[in-house]
């Protein structure tokens, strides 16, 4: 876990959780955006990712995810000023199960970019079936990940960085498959508990690796006062990287100044 502090007066702090296969390097723009707005960054590497020690691509529980960023929170909280928790598919999957299951301190916003609450590439029913035998007989089997190169930016220098970085994971278990998959199906089923914590989402249109109906109808399900959706028509997967990542960081500041402004007013006339 690393901690980038902004040079302004902190107004709060992010904790920012990627997804599948990547690790907090391909997050230094956004970082420095947020810190430009001046929130502190938290953040660090899920397991068997990225810096990370153990098998790459492999987890025994989604469980060993979500007591992660949990303990990202848990120090995040100890900063003044609201707490805001930040995941980009996968990440926005695990965000989302950290805060229904929290009993510590909740953050003040959920922020979810494309988050992986269903796949493009549907698990076909021999596949499924497969996954569960293996899940039981042998969990640590690999298989590719099925991600086509260039599949989450159109953005060019992403790509390029992107094929020569050897800590990118293309490799996943048979027991991280399984354990995504129950994941995301939990998720559906138990958005009536999600607790009452601003959402906004942002989502690509034309996302190939996330299922972005699935994502729609997660969101339309959820039961929460303030929740903002935002999908950008022509966006691949990786809103945040893609070219018009400003106008889209943009959006999500405004949302996010707007509903602090929002709870600051609504706390101080509650003391009145």
């Amino acid at each position: 876990m690393w901690t980038w502090e902004t040079d302004q007066n902190a107004e709060g702090t992010v904790v920012i959780v990627h997804g599948a296969g990547e690790y907090h390097r391909r997050y230094d723009w956004l970082i420095r955006r947020f810190n430009d707005i001046g929130f502190d960054v938290i953040m660090g590497d899920l397991p068997g990712q990225g810096t990370t020690p153990g098998p790459r691509g492999h987890i025994d529980s989604f469980r060993e995810y979500t007591d992660t960023v949990a303990g990202w929170l848990d120090e995040a909280g100890k900063r003044k000023g609201p707490l805001l928790l930040f995941g980009h598919s996968m990440g926005g999957l695990i965000a989302s199960t950290v805060i229904r299951k929290r009993s510590g301190r909740l953050p003040d916003m959920l922020l979810l970019s494309s988050p992986c609450f269903g796949l493009v590439q549907r698990p076909s029913v021999w596949k499924k079936g497969a996954a569960a035998v293996l899940n039981r007989t042998a969990p640590k089997t690999m298989f590719p990940n099925g991600l086509e190169p260039g599949s989450g930016t159109r953005e060019e220098g992403m790509r390029t960085r992107d094929e020569g970085d050897e800590l990118l994971v293309k490799k996943v278990s048979a027991r991280w498959y399984r354990e995504l998959l129950k994941a995301m199906e939990e998720a559906h089923r138990t958005t009536n508990e999600m607790p009452p914590v601003p959402v906004y989402t942002a989502q690509g249109g034309e996302d190939r690796i996330v299922d972005r109906m699935a994502v729609k109808s997660w969101f339309d399900n959820l039961d929460v006062a303030e929740k903002h959706w935002r999908e950008w028509p022509s966006l691949y997967h990786e809103v945040m990287n893609e070219p018009e990542r400003e106008e889209v960081f943009a959006h999500m500041a405004g949302f996010i100044k707007t509903t602090l402004s929002l709870s600051t007013g609504a706390a101080s006339r509650s003391h009145k």
